[in-house]
């Protein structure tokens, strides 16, 4: 029994066969750096934009072939990613050139874009959909929370209103919308996880990432924990409000991770990170024995009076 939507089901139910995902690096930064909304960035993001992982190369095409060269023995299709920084953070033309760089091979069968809510406008929704049908089109916004407390210290630079609005023009076109959820934030209590799920579900999103918050050499948090202002959460609270999330969630929501990967030699703490497996094998337990699923406690009810939305 699959008691959660898993992300390589809904891939091989759409694709027909296993598919797996080219990261590249689109050469982005973002107005949460630059200064046009702050500069830093969020107090978790490294200096490399959650890419630590990704070997910088300024030619996108030379990137995706170099992986599909890589993992054509465990895949004939693929997804190519834009994933550090802000991927629609640049003028129309700088993203359709960027955009069209990376889809080079037949065997390429979606677009996947990373980005913030408020880099989302009319004219990017229709840029982007312009590559529908030939590529299924999905984009990850970065949310994280809807906590105003923990928003004032995270320094995300962007209203939950945004995210709303971002969800509306992108759905518009018939994009797919993922959504990135983080726990283990300061100052993170249960209304905290309560009120951002209730959010998630009131929004038109097809798919989510749960992470955990871990701590990385240069960020701001890094220098919060060394303070001792901040202490990352343990893997038992993290699996106890994983369950939470998973069976407060809207049943037909894609859950296309349960755990970020830290950068092992970055990584400062929680050391929990690191090791992947706990986490998908202390789920799955927790699910297991206490005979628990996604969505068993989702109220539709509830959640369409929230978000003011007419009940069906």
């Amino acid at each position: 029994m699959e008691r959660y939507q898993h992300l390589n089901n809904y891939f091989k139910n759409k694709f027909g066969e296993r598919t797996l995902k080219i990261c590249v690096d689109g050469g982005f930064t973002c107005p949460n750096r630059d200064g046009t909304v702050s500069t830093g960035g969020c107090i978790f993001c490294s200096a490399k934009g959650s890419g630590e992982h990704l070997k910088s190369a300024k030619n996108i095409a030379s990137q995706v072939k170099k992986q599909i060269d890589y993992k054509k023995e465990r895949a004939n299709q693929f997804i190519v990613y834009f994933q550090n920084f802000t991927n629609t953070y640049d003028s129309l033309e700088n993203l359709k050139r960027k955009y069209d760089a990376a889809l080079i091979d037949s065997r390429i069968v979606a677009l996947s874009i990373a980005t913030r809510p408020d880099c989302i406008t009319e004219e990017i929704a229709k840029l982007l959909s312009s590559y529908m049908p030939r590529y299924t089109v999905l984009v990850e916004l970065g949310l994280q929370t809807t906590d105003e407390n923990i928003l004032k210290h995270l320094n995300r630079g962007y209203a939950n209103d945004k995210f709303i609005e971002a969800v509306k023009i992108l759905r518009k076109y018939g994009i797919e919308v993922i959504a990135h959820m983080m726990m283990g934030l300061p100052f993170e209590n249960d209304d905290s996880i309560q009120n951002t799920v209730e959010f998630l579900n009131s929004c038109d999103i097809q798919g989510i990432k749960i992470h955990s918050c871990y701590i990385v050499e240069g960020t701001k948090l890094a220098q919060m924990y060394k303070d001792g202002d901040y202490q990352p959460v343990t893997l038992e609270y993290y699996l106890e409000k994983l369950a939470y999330i998973i069976t407060h969630l809207r049943p037909d929501i894609i859950i296309h991770r349960i755990s970020g990967d830290a950068p092992k030699d970055l990584l400062l703490a929680p050391e929990w990170n690191l090791h992947k497996k706990w986490v998908l094998n202390g789920i799955d337990k927790i699910l297991k024995e206490q005979d628990l699923y996604q969505g068993m406690y989702y109220n539709k009810k509830s959640q369409t009076i929230k978000a003011g939305l007419p009940q069906i």
